[in-house]
């Protein structure tokens, strides 16, 4: 069973010179704009081997030359999965930990709250536990010091760093918004081993990491002095949410409100990236501006996507001065003229456009993104959670019910930790009110009723609901999602909730994808045999959830790739919920109109708990038809600003092509 196919959803689009060079000459050009050495490899699992493989090489250079080795180490989930293959390493032998000395490089503040997971307890979980690592060699914050003894026990633990001789390696994970360990944005250079506050965004994600609705606001850190101070640092991030950060801090500028950008002045810093984290790189993005280019259709779209944008024209009025002028003359040569490279590219992104999202019947489909035949198809849309389908593609949705072809929404997880208490209430006052009325006035429902007022009434922050706290909330999404369903048009029984297990954890930290998952999507798309399967591609989802559920289908479909309906089969990539696909990427741009738009607004308003109570909103404070409707607009902005027709609002998608 395939887990972690979305990982490698990028890889048919970058070629492997601009990410691996095959000579130090390449390398140097490619990387010409890098401020400090970036790694980047194909994926997360490749990011845990190198710098599991990293980590062993300092050990061994170091206590052979000194006879030990000091390191400090995060606990943050980027750089927990090296941690395992460290742990690997060791049952095989390949790596002596004995003369190791571990420093934890940053710990919560939580003042007694034993609730929290602190980093000392996810060190010895993944690593200290595992290995030959003397309990003598392990230093820790005091999380038991008095307020008033925080600066004296810093001052002693940089003292503790000295007598080990210094630090020999940090091992990090890169901020959400550049921090390293908690050194939050506006640290100077020059600070110390402190106390730190911080920030809502190390919250948030210390909330996604520790499955905690309880979230410390203080935590004792390594300074960026003492981490500028170690003889060697390595910084990990993963996924396409830190892509942004990632670029900022290795091409941009040095500054405090990026603190990992102070790694630039570091002669052993090393970033080690994938892919979808490293996609902001000049070299990932616009390998034009840094060497010759290995041109293809989609890397021709976004050269000039990005020359209109920098010239403010549209696709068909730029010129050879244009090309030339922006280091593009590469596609003159090819092409002869501007003229030539214009109308391809202005032909290519018209292509796109379709109102007939499940093809058009009887129609010459030659540019068109989806074939004519079948017709009717049989479509499956998955959802992660019980809103995503509308959230994303409500439009679409709604024109392939209109357009009568025999659609199936699978919603995949019950979306019962986003329910609040208040909903909860106003759903259980509601049947306290008709119980006499609808016949069902017995001791079994009060006793049920009482169980639950009694516990949300004494319910405190971080409590894990009940069991039937969390089948109430699970049905009210389901009876939202069934709302909308039929607004839209979809037949009760074209309405799955597959509840996969690995959400019902009933805490925001979820298990990992399981045979049992990926058989529920697997025996559902043998059951229907779809000619067109939608999954969510929001793979920079903070809360993890939307990656999983993407796992979940590639890895069921990567299991039927030879059934006969497979090979009639395609998948497109939607997103919506967390960010909008690139226009050099799209593929299929489906129009909304504004009736269609308003009707997609409705459509997500049926899931009334995910309003302006949902708890899991994110960093975006726009109500979720709020973001859905920006986006569209957005879009369809796009397409106008390139001198393509004005909509609305555009929904956009990407086909994924299966890996064999």
């Amino acid at each position: 069973m395939k887990t972690n196919l979305s990982s490698q959803i990028k890889l048919d689009r970058i070629p492997k010179r601009y990410y691996a060079p095959s000579g130090e000459v390449e390398l140097a050009a490619l990387t010409r704009n890098e401020k400090v050495y970036t790694k980047v490899v194909e994926s997360s699992v490749d990011v845990a081997e190198y710098v599991a493989d990293d980590i062993v090489s300092v050990i061994a250079k170091n206590v052979n030359r000194k006879g030990r080795c000091v390191v400090a180490l995060d606990a943050c989930n980027a750089v927990l999965p090296a941690y395992a293959e460290l742990v690997k390493l060791y049952k095989e032998g390949k790596v002596d930990f004995s003369k190791v000395i571990v420093f934890a490089l940053s710990e919560i503040y939580s003042q007694g709250d034993g609730s929290f997971v602190n980093n000392h307890e996810r060190l010895k979980e993944n690593l200290l536990d595992k290995v030959n690592i003397p309990t003598s060699n392990i230093y820790l914050f005091d999380i038991n010091t008095s307020i008033n003894d925080v600066h004296a026990m810093c001052r002693e633990y940089e003292a503790q760093i000295e007598l080990c001789g210094g630090i020999d390696l940090v091992v990090c994970g890169l901020g959400d918004t550049g921090s390293i360990a908690y050194n939050e944005s506006g640290s100077q250079l020059s600070t110390p081993c402190r106390l730190m506050y911080l920030s809502n965004d190390s919250r948030r994600r210390l909330v996604a990491e520790r499955g905690s609705d309880l979230t410390p606001v203080t935590a004792f850190t390594l300074g960026i002095a003492n981490i500028i101070a170690a003889s060697r640092v390595i910084c990990v991030a993963c996924g396409e949410s830190f892509a942004d950060i990632v670029a900022k801090s290795v091409e941009g500028k040095m500054n405090d409100l990026i603190p990992a950008s102070f790694l630039q002045m570091h002669r052993n810093a090393k970033f080690v990236v994938d892919l979808p984290a490293a996609e902001m790189l000049t070299r990932i993005s616009h390998p034009w501006k840094v060497t010759s280019c290995e041109w293809n259709d989609k890397l021709i779209r976004r050269a000039i996507v990005w020359l209109c944008q920098q010239t403010g024209k549209p696709i068909l009025k730029l010129t050879n001065k244009d090309y030339n002028d922006y280091g593009l003359s590469e596609l003159l040569a090819i092409y002869g003229s501007a003229y030539n490279v214009n109308i391809k590219i202005f032909n290519d992104l018209q292509h796109t456009i379709t109102g007939w999202p499940g093809g058009k019947p009887n129609a010459d489909d030659t540019y068109r993104p989806e074939r004519a035949n079948p017709y009717p198809k049989r479509v499956i849309v998955f959802s992660p959670h019980p809103d995503d389908d509308v959230i994303s593609m409500g439009g679409t949705l709604k024109r392939l019910v209109d357009q009568k072809h025999d659609v199936h929404v699978a919603y995949q997880t019950s979306g019962n930790i986003a329910v609040g208490d208040e909903d909860t209430m106003r759903y259980i006052m509601v049947m306290d009110k008709i119980c006499k009325k609808f016949g069902f006035d017995t001791p079994e429902f009060h006793k049920n009723s009482d169980a639950v007022h009694t516990y949300i009434a004494n319910k405190n922050a971080g409590d894990i609901d009940s069991p039937e706290i969390r089948y109430l909330k699970g049905i009210i999404r389901q009876c939202e999602a069934s709302t909308a369903c039929n607004y839209i048009g979809i037949p009760k029984d074209h309405v799955h909730f597959c509840a996969l297990p690995f959400y019902e954890t009933g805490t925001i930290k979820k298990g990992d994808l399981s045979r049992a998952d990926v058989d529920i999507i697997k025996q559902l798309l043998t059951d229907v045999k779809p000619h067109q399967v939608f999954v969510a591609g929001d793979l920079a989802d903070p809360h993890g959830t939307h990656r999983v559920c993407t796992d979940a289908v590639f890895a069921a479909i990567d299991e039927c790739l030879d059934d006969e309906w497979m090979k009639d089969c395609r998948i497109w990539m939607y997103r919506g919920a967390w960010a909008e696909w690139e226009i050099d990427h799209i593929e299929m741009a489906v129009p909304i109109s504004p009736e269609e738009l308003r009707f997609k607004r409705n459509s997500i308003l049926k899931h009334q708990s995910q309003m302006e109570n949902a708890p899991f909103l994110g960093d975006d404070e726009r109500l979720f038809w709020q973001r859905a409707e920006e986006r569209n607009r957005g879009t369809a902005q796009l397409y106008s600003n390139l001198g393509l027709a004005s909509y609305e609002a555009i929904e956009a998608f990407v086909e994924y092509k299966p890996i064999r």
